[in-house]
């Protein structure tokens, strides 16, 4: 049984199914509470506080209000929360037609323990990143900006022209290819093509085809029959059947093995395909957008990834650019997660200082807007006061050249060490020296590398720590342990001078 008991909301109008069902729920570690019918389930959740219950697992036939209804009521109440259906063989249709709608996942009675544990625990992760692969439907009709609409920030040329290919492309058919580093965005296309679309009040389905293993591509896409393979205990829809009539997302489609493309391609080119270990040709309307952050060139060379299918995939080519290119969207990113924090953690914080912004703006940001928004997240959620300064950053975004050290510190530092022998290192690369030498145990070179630091810093602690690589408190604790101590200006540490070792 796992520490932390994930909570379960099972509801299901059949006591001994409620019974059996539970029993072998708490057997697999979860707390579970029970309801009767759709509407006492409801109620529950609206007088719970948010995030009460991880899943909720209901039948899709109840009376007062069935699963069906429980899973629109929920999408409006709290949105993230993953819904599983109970169904039996008669009634898949309505499970899938459900799962279309926005519900996670459908168990299929009679139950098996290991295909519940997985499916639940797949639940509970996709819940804990944030919410569920599967957006639930916006409501139909025009969407003035559908970039505005999908979260997209910026205003630099590049971003333009990115608006201006939505704008274009997404009452379209046409299958678009999304390529960029991680992290700049690729999901805010897609999802802006899908509501600038005439398909925007059915599924947007998202996989994400680098987190499913080699094995299980081609039943994730196009979904088994019970008994293809081990562990297929029932029939399961695959995504692009879950896709018909909307639009399917594939995030990292590079990481597609090579012998699913063929069939991958097939499906697009024909809009056909049959589930793994079945012989009936299923048709469906789906359009595709594929994302990668590799570059396809390169892999076709390889002989990783077909060139057909690239051919295929490419035909409307959108680049997302870096963050660090398009650096005039900083300020309007910054407000944006800003507000958005605030929001959400309940804080007030009214931005950041223009110094703290021009660090940012030094800043390389490898990892890009997803990067930039959990910064943003981690100030707000400590911030002390209205307005986010320089010295709240933390060391890596605060340095005066883009992460690394101080610009003075090119210089480089003069080290003494017994016998009068002198060493000259460059100060930006103090902080590998200081681990160094730590790990080496010696302590007369970890003080004469803090010494140095603080006198090419002119006794600036904060300054001292970036170039050391380490935070000013694990400085401050280094230099209490070496018996130096901060002057009250700050003007340099105090102390008895390094000892030769004995």
């Amino acid at each position: 049984m796992s520490q932390v008991q994930h909570r379960i909301l099972l509801v299901d109008d059949e006591p001994n199914l409620r019974k059996v069902l539970g029993a072998l729920l708490k057997q697999l570690g979860f707390e579970v509470h029970a309801e009767n019918d759709g509407a006492a389930a409801l109620a529950r959740v609206r007088t719970a506080p948010p995030g009460t219950f991880d899943v909720v697992i209901t039948d899709l036939r109840m009376p007062n209000l069935d699963g069906m209804g429980l899973l629109k009521a929920l999408q409006v109440h709290e949105p993230g929360l993953p819904v599983i259906l109970l169904t039996a063989h008669g009634s898949i249709d309505s499970a899938v037609e459900a799962v279309k709608l926005g519900a996670f996942d459908y168990l299929e009675k009679p139950f098996d323990k290991d295909q519940i544990h997985q499916i639940v625990q797949k639940a509970i992760a996709t819940r804990e990143r944030s919410g569920p692969s599967i957006t639930p439907a916006p409501p139909p009709g025009e969407i003035a900006d559908p970039c505005a609409a999908a979260g997209m920030v910026g205003r630099s040329p590049s971003m333009q022209t990115i608006r201006e290919i939505v704008g274009t492309v997404a009452a379209s058919p046409s299958t678009v290819l999304i390529a960029g580093e991680s992290g700049t965005g690729k999901e805010l296309v897609a999802r802006a093509l899908h509501l600038g679309s005439s398909r925007r009040s059915q599924p947007f389905i998202k996989v994400n085809c680098a987190a499913i293993p080699g094995g299980l591509v081609e039943s994730e896409l196009f979904g088994h029959e019970r008994g293809a393979f081990t562990g297929a205990v029932s029939s399961r829809a695959g995504r692009f059947e879950l896709a018909d009539g909307g639009t399917l997302f594939l995030d990292e489609v590079s990481e597609i093995p090579k012998e699913i493309q063929v069939k991958l391609l097939r499906a697009i080119q024909e809009s056909e395909f049959e589930r793994v270990g079945g012989v009936k040709t299923l048709h469906v309307n789906v359009r595709l957008i594929a994302a990668t952050n590799r570059n396809l060139d390169e892999l076709i060379r390889d002989g990783q990834f077909r060139e057909d299918l690239y051919y295929r995939l490419n035909v409307v080519p959108v680049h997302l650019p870096a963050l660090r290119e398009r650096l005039e969207d900083l300020p309007f990113l910054v407000s944006h997660f800003v507000q958005r924090c605030n929001e959400r953690l309940g804080k007030s914080v009214q931005g950041l200082t223009p110094a703290a912004l021009a660090a940012l703006e030094r800043y390389p940001w490898p990892g890009n807007i997803r990067e930039l928004e959990n910064l943003m997240e981690r100030m707000v959620l400590f911030a002390s006061g209205p307005w986010i300064d320089e010295d709240d950053l933390p060391d890596a975004y605060a340095g005066e050249v883009g992460g690394g050290a101080p610009a003075a510190a090119e210089s480089s530092a003069r080290l003494t060490e017994p016998g009068d022998r002198q060493i000259r290192l460059p100060l930006s690369s103090l902080g590998q020296d200081l681990k160094e030498a730590v790990k080496a145990g010696s302590r007369l070179v970890e003080e004469a590398l803090i010494r140095e630091a603080l006198a090419k810093t002119d006794g600036n602690v904060t300054r001292s720590a970036r170039a050391l690589g380490i935070s000013r408190r694990s400085l401050q604790s280094k230099m209490k342990e070496l018996g130096l101590r901060e002057s009250p200006d700050d003007g340099g540490p105090k102390g008895p001078p390094p000892q030769p070792a004995s």
